[in-house]
Protein backbone atom coordinates (compact mmCIF):
# COMPACT_ATOMS: atom_id res chain seq x y z
CA UNK A 1 0.00 0.00 0.00
CA UNK A 2 1.39 3.53 -1.17
CA UNK A 3 1.67 5.84 1.51
CA UNK A 4 1.33 9.78 1.00
CA UNK A 5 3.84 11.96 2.36
CA UNK A 6 2.92 15.81 2.37
CA UNK A 7 5.41 18.05 2.14
CA UNK A 8 5.55 21.98 2.05
CA UNK A 9 7.13 24.43 -0.25
CA UNK A 10 8.08 27.81 0.01
CA UNK A 11 5.30 29.02 -2.15
CA UNK A 12 2.08 28.62 0.68
CA UNK A 13 0.08 28.09 -2.03
CA UNK A 14 1.61 24.95 -3.57
CA UNK A 15 1.62 21.71 -1.81
CA UNK A 16 4.11 18.43 -2.69
CA UNK A 17 2.69 14.89 -2.05
CA UNK A 18 5.03 12.60 -1.94
CA UNK A 19 5.27 8.89 -3.20
CA UNK A 20 8.03 6.79 -1.85
CA UNK A 21 8.94 5.90 -5.78
CA UNK A 22 9.49 7.86 -9.12
CA UNK A 23 5.85 7.99 -10.84
CA UNK A 24 7.83 9.47 -14.10
CA UNK A 25 10.52 8.54 -16.31
CA UNK A 26 12.32 12.21 -16.72
CA UNK A 27 8.68 13.89 -17.46
CA UNK A 28 7.11 16.67 -16.50
CA UNK A 29 3.67 17.77 -16.63
CA UNK A 30 1.68 20.90 -15.48
CA UNK A 31 -2.20 20.78 -16.22
CA UNK A 32 -4.08 24.13 -15.37
CA UNK A 33 -7.53 22.77 -16.26
CA UNK A 34 -8.87 19.59 -16.79
CA UNK A 35 -9.32 19.38 -20.37
CA UNK A 36 -5.60 19.51 -20.31
CA UNK A 37 -5.40 16.66 -18.12
CA UNK A 38 -6.28 13.99 -20.59
CA UNK A 39 -3.24 12.09 -20.46
CA UNK A 40 -3.60 11.74 -16.79
CA UNK A 41 -6.65 10.28 -14.67
CA UNK A 42 -5.67 11.44 -11.53
CA UNK A 43 -5.03 14.68 -12.50
CA UNK A 44 -8.53 14.95 -13.82
CA UNK A 45 -10.02 13.62 -10.44
CA UNK A 46 -8.47 16.24 -8.30
CA UNK A 47 -9.74 19.22 -10.47
CA UNK A 48 -13.07 18.38 -9.46
CA UNK A 49 -11.93 19.32 -6.34
CA UNK A 50 -13.20 23.19 -6.01
CA UNK A 51 -9.82 24.67 -5.27
CA UNK A 52 -7.51 22.61 -7.45
CA UNK A 53 -6.19 25.61 -9.61
CA UNK A 54 -2.86 23.37 -10.96
CA UNK A 55 -1.66 20.20 -11.05
CA UNK A 56 2.12 19.31 -11.78
CA UNK A 57 3.67 15.70 -11.78
CA UNK A 58 7.25 15.41 -11.85
CA UNK A 59 9.82 12.79 -10.55
CA UNK A 60 8.35 11.10 -7.05
CA UNK A 61 5.93 13.80 -6.28
CA UNK A 62 2.26 15.26 -7.56
CA UNK A 63 2.49 19.29 -6.23
CA UNK A 64 -0.87 20.87 -6.46
CA UNK A 65 -1.82 24.89 -6.43
CA UNK A 66 -4.70 25.82 -4.61
CA UNK A 67 -7.19 28.95 -5.22
CA UNK A 68 -7.16 31.35 -2.15
CA UNK A 69 -10.93 29.87 -1.35
CA UNK A 70 -9.12 27.17 1.40
CA UNK A 71 -6.04 27.01 3.50
CA UNK A 72 -3.71 23.37 2.95
CA UNK A 73 -3.97 22.68 6.34
CA UNK A 74 -7.88 22.30 6.25
CA UNK A 75 -7.81 20.49 3.28
CA UNK A 76 -4.31 18.51 2.57
CA UNK A 77 -4.84 15.17 4.63
CA UNK A 78 -8.48 14.81 2.80
CA UNK A 79 -6.75 15.30 -0.76
CA UNK A 80 -3.36 13.27 0.35
CA UNK A 81 -6.02 10.27 1.35
CA UNK A 82 -8.01 10.68 -2.06
CA UNK A 83 -4.53 10.22 -3.50
CA UNK A 84 -3.43 7.36 -1.86
CA UNK A 85 -7.13 5.55 -2.32
CA UNK A 86 -6.61 6.57 -6.28
CA UNK A 87 -3.09 4.83 -6.93
CA UNK A 88 -3.74 1.84 -4.48
CA UNK A 89 -7.12 1.22 -6.25
CA UNK A 90 -4.94 1.02 -9.78
CA UNK A 91 -5.76 4.27 -10.58
CA UNK A 92 -3.29 5.58 -13.59
CA UNK A 93 -1.22 8.48 -12.44
CA UNK A 94 -0.26 9.53 -15.84
CA UNK A 95 -1.15 7.24 -19.65
CA UNK A 96 2.22 5.95 -20.81
CA UNK A 97 3.32 7.85 -24.17
CA UNK A 98 4.59 5.74 -27.07
CA UNK A 99 7.76 8.09 -26.81
CA UNK A 100 7.94 8.45 -23.25
CA UNK A 101 11.19 6.25 -23.63
CA UNK A 102 12.32 8.92 -26.20
CA UNK A 103 14.26 11.74 -26.22
CA UNK A 104 11.80 14.16 -26.82
CA UNK A 105 13.18 16.74 -29.89
CA UNK A 106 13.99 20.52 -28.87
CA UNK A 107 15.49 23.19 -30.73
CA UNK A 108 17.28 26.21 -28.54
CA UNK A 109 18.43 29.57 -30.53
CA UNK A 110 20.40 32.19 -29.57
CA UNK A 111 19.15 35.96 -29.57
CA UNK A 112 21.25 39.25 -28.85
CA UNK A 113 19.47 41.45 -26.59
CA UNK A 114 19.88 45.11 -26.25
CA UNK A 115 22.55 44.20 -23.22
CA UNK A 116 25.80 43.36 -24.87
CA UNK A 117 26.06 41.29 -21.69
CA UNK A 118 23.06 39.31 -21.94
CA UNK A 119 22.18 36.82 -24.59
CA UNK A 120 18.66 35.19 -24.89
CA UNK A 121 18.40 31.18 -25.38
CA UNK A 122 14.87 30.47 -27.08
CA UNK A 123 13.50 27.02 -26.66
CA UNK A 124 10.67 25.62 -29.00
CA UNK A 125 8.48 24.62 -25.67
CA UNK A 126 7.50 25.78 -22.41
CA UNK A 127 10.05 25.70 -19.38
CA UNK A 128 8.87 27.33 -16.65
CA UNK A 129 5.41 28.14 -15.03
CA UNK A 130 6.83 31.79 -13.55
CA UNK A 131 9.97 33.44 -14.55
CA UNK A 132 12.64 33.24 -11.85
CA UNK A 133 16.16 35.16 -11.64
CA UNK A 134 18.75 34.12 -10.13
CA UNK A 135 21.92 35.97 -9.31
CA UNK A 136 24.11 33.42 -8.18
CA UNK A 137 24.26 30.15 -6.91
CA UNK A 138 22.93 29.45 -4.01
CA UNK A 139 19.26 30.84 -5.07
CA UNK A 140 19.53 28.11 -7.18
CA UNK A 141 17.23 25.75 -5.06
CA UNK A 142 14.15 26.14 -7.86
CA UNK A 143 16.11 25.21 -10.88
CA UNK A 144 18.68 22.81 -11.58
CA UNK A 145 18.86 24.12 -14.61
CA UNK A 146 20.43 27.46 -13.39
CA UNK A 147 22.57 25.60 -10.91
CA UNK A 148 23.93 23.63 -13.62
CA UNK A 149 24.64 27.01 -15.67
CA UNK A 150 26.43 29.23 -12.93
CA UNK A 151 28.78 25.74 -12.98
CA UNK A 152 30.21 27.68 -16.30
CA UNK A 153 32.63 30.00 -14.85
CA UNK A 154 31.49 32.93 -17.33
CA UNK A 155 27.98 32.84 -16.06
CA UNK A 156 27.36 35.85 -13.78
CA UNK A 157 23.39 35.46 -13.97
CA UNK A 158 20.43 33.26 -15.23
CA UNK A 159 16.43 34.63 -15.30
CA UNK A 160 14.47 31.91 -16.98
CA UNK A 161 11.00 32.92 -17.95
CA UNK A 162 7.71 31.04 -20.28
CA UNK A 163 10.34 29.74 -23.42
CA UNK A 164 13.54 30.96 -22.85
CA UNK A 165 16.79 31.44 -20.97
CA UNK A 166 18.26 34.95 -20.51
CA UNK A 167 22.49 34.55 -19.33
CA UNK A 168 24.35 37.31 -18.58
CA UNK A 169 28.25 36.68 -19.08
CA UNK A 170 31.25 38.33 -17.17
CA UNK A 171 32.93 41.11 -18.91
CA UNK A 172 36.47 39.28 -19.89
CA UNK A 173 34.32 36.53 -21.76
CA UNK A 174 33.27 36.77 -25.39
CA UNK A 175 30.02 35.44 -27.10
CA UNK A 176 31.71 34.35 -29.82
CA UNK A 177 33.58 31.71 -28.05
CA UNK A 178 30.57 30.49 -25.68
CA UNK A 179 28.06 30.82 -27.30
CA UNK A 180 27.67 27.10 -28.91
CA UNK A 181 29.05 25.80 -25.23
CA UNK A 182 25.72 27.17 -23.68
CA UNK A 183 23.41 26.70 -26.48
CA UNK A 184 24.45 23.09 -26.92
CA UNK A 185 24.54 22.48 -23.18
CA UNK A 186 20.96 23.85 -22.67
CA UNK A 187 19.48 21.61 -25.77
CA UNK A 188 21.00 18.62 -24.22
CA UNK A 189 19.76 19.18 -20.68
CA UNK A 190 16.24 19.38 -21.85
CA UNK A 191 16.21 16.74 -24.07
CA UNK A 192 17.37 14.89 -21.70
CA UNK A 193 14.24 15.34 -19.07
CA UNK A 194 16.32 17.34 -16.73
CA UNK A 195 14.34 19.79 -14.72
CA UNK A 196 14.64 23.04 -15.80
CA UNK A 197 12.55 24.74 -12.78
CA UNK A 198 10.46 23.40 -10.07
CA UNK A 199 7.31 25.23 -9.89
CA UNK A 200 6.83 24.25 -6.12
CA UNK A 201 9.94 25.72 -4.95
CA UNK A 202 9.44 28.82 -6.77
CA UNK A 203 10.15 31.53 -3.49
CA UNK A 204 7.35 34.11 -3.74
CA UNK A 205 9.44 37.29 -3.48
CA UNK A 206 6.98 40.23 -2.19
CA UNK A 207 7.40 42.52 -5.48
CA UNK A 208 6.29 39.54 -7.19
CA UNK A 209 3.38 38.66 -4.96
CA UNK A 210 1.57 42.33 -5.37
CA UNK A 211 0.72 40.85 -9.25
CA UNK A 212 -0.84 37.75 -7.56
CA UNK A 213 -4.12 37.22 -6.10
CA UNK A 214 -5.19 37.98 -3.18
CA UNK A 215 -2.34 40.39 -2.82
CA UNK A 216 -2.93 42.50 -5.68
CA UNK A 217 -6.69 42.85 -4.64
CA UNK A 218 -5.34 44.71 -1.23
CA UNK A 219 -3.33 47.16 -3.56
CA UNK A 220 -4.49 50.51 -4.05
CA UNK A 221 -6.47 50.79 -7.77
CA UNK A 222 -3.88 53.10 -8.87
CA UNK A 223 -1.00 50.44 -8.13
CA UNK A 224 -3.61 47.67 -9.81
CA UNK A 225 -3.84 50.27 -12.79
CA UNK A 226 0.15 50.37 -12.96
CA UNK A 227 0.27 46.78 -13.01
CA UNK A 228 -2.33 46.02 -15.47
CA UNK A 229 -0.35 47.88 -18.02
CA UNK A 230 2.69 46.84 -17.02
CA UNK A 231 1.61 43.19 -17.57
CA UNK A 232 -0.30 44.17 -21.13
CA UNK A 233 1.95 46.78 -22.87
CA UNK A 234 5.59 46.75 -20.97
CA UNK A 235 6.18 42.75 -20.09
CA UNK A 236 5.66 41.93 -23.65
CA UNK A 237 8.04 44.26 -25.20
CA UNK A 238 10.72 43.73 -22.65
CA UNK A 239 10.33 39.61 -22.87
CA UNK A 240 10.93 39.84 -26.77
CA UNK A 241 14.45 41.19 -25.54
CA UNK A 242 14.83 38.34 -22.86
CA UNK A 243 14.19 40.72 -19.79
CA UNK A 244 11.32 41.18 -17.56
CA UNK A 245 9.23 43.93 -15.44
CA UNK A 246 8.41 43.94 -11.80
CA UNK A 247 5.71 45.96 -10.22
CA UNK A 248 7.64 47.01 -6.76
CA UNK A 249 5.44 49.88 -5.22
CA UNK A 250 3.92 53.19 -6.20
CA UNK A 251 4.01 56.24 -3.55
CA UNK A 252 0.49 58.46 -4.04
CA UNK A 253 2.41 61.82 -2.57
CA UNK A 254 5.79 61.61 -4.69
CA UNK A 255 3.91 59.93 -7.89
CA UNK A 256 7.02 57.50 -7.67
CA UNK A 257 6.51 53.98 -9.16
CA UNK A 258 9.51 51.77 -8.37
CA UNK A 259 9.69 48.50 -10.65
CA UNK A 260 12.69 45.74 -10.78
CA UNK A 261 14.22 44.66 -13.96
CA UNK A 262 15.06 41.34 -14.39
CA UNK A 263 16.84 39.36 -17.02
CA UNK A 264 18.67 41.36 -19.86
CA UNK A 265 16.56 44.79 -18.90
CA UNK A 266 18.88 44.70 -15.84
CA UNK A 267 22.04 46.39 -16.12
CA UNK A 268 21.43 47.11 -20.18
CA UNK A 269 22.60 50.65 -20.83
CA UNK A 270 19.24 51.81 -22.81
CA UNK A 271 17.09 50.57 -19.30
CA UNK A 272 17.11 54.08 -18.32
CA UNK A 273 16.40 55.52 -21.43
CA UNK A 274 13.51 52.77 -22.10
CA UNK A 275 12.16 54.15 -18.29
CA UNK A 276 11.94 57.39 -18.51
CA UNK A 277 11.06 58.02 -22.36
CA UNK A 278 8.81 54.61 -22.94
CA UNK A 279 7.44 53.59 -19.81
CA UNK A 280 7.01 56.82 -17.79
CA UNK A 281 5.73 58.30 -20.21
CA UNK A 282 2.68 55.84 -21.42
CA UNK A 283 1.83 55.73 -17.60
CA UNK A 284 1.80 59.53 -17.75
CA UNK A 285 -0.30 59.36 -21.06
CA UNK A 286 -3.04 56.15 -19.70
CA UNK A 287 -3.09 57.75 -15.87
CA UNK A 288 -3.79 60.91 -17.26
CA UNK A 289 -1.55 62.13 -14.55
CA UNK A 290 2.00 64.41 -15.34
CA UNK A 291 3.62 64.34 -12.31
CA UNK A 292 4.30 59.89 -12.95
CA UNK A 293 8.07 59.39 -12.17
CA UNK A 294 9.16 55.77 -12.86
CA UNK A 295 12.23 54.38 -10.67
CA UNK A 296 14.06 51.14 -11.20
CA UNK A 297 15.38 49.87 -7.82
CA UNK A 298 18.22 48.04 -9.42
CA UNK A 299 19.06 50.40 -12.47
Amino acid sequence: MIKINIKETQNPTILKFEFPDFITQNESFEFKNIDEAQNSPLAQKLFYLPFVKTVYISGNFIAIERFSIVEWPDVQDAVAEQIEEFVNNGGVIVQPSEQSNQKKPVSVYGETTPNPATLKFVVNTRITPAAVEFKNIDQTESSPLARELFTFAFVKEVFIDENYVTITKYDRYDWNEITLELRSFIKNYIENGGTVVDASLIKQTSPAEKQNAPQYESLDPTSQQIIEILEEYVRPAVAADGGNIVFDSYDDQEKRVKVILQGACNGCPSSTFTLKNGIENMLKDMLKNPEIKVEALNA
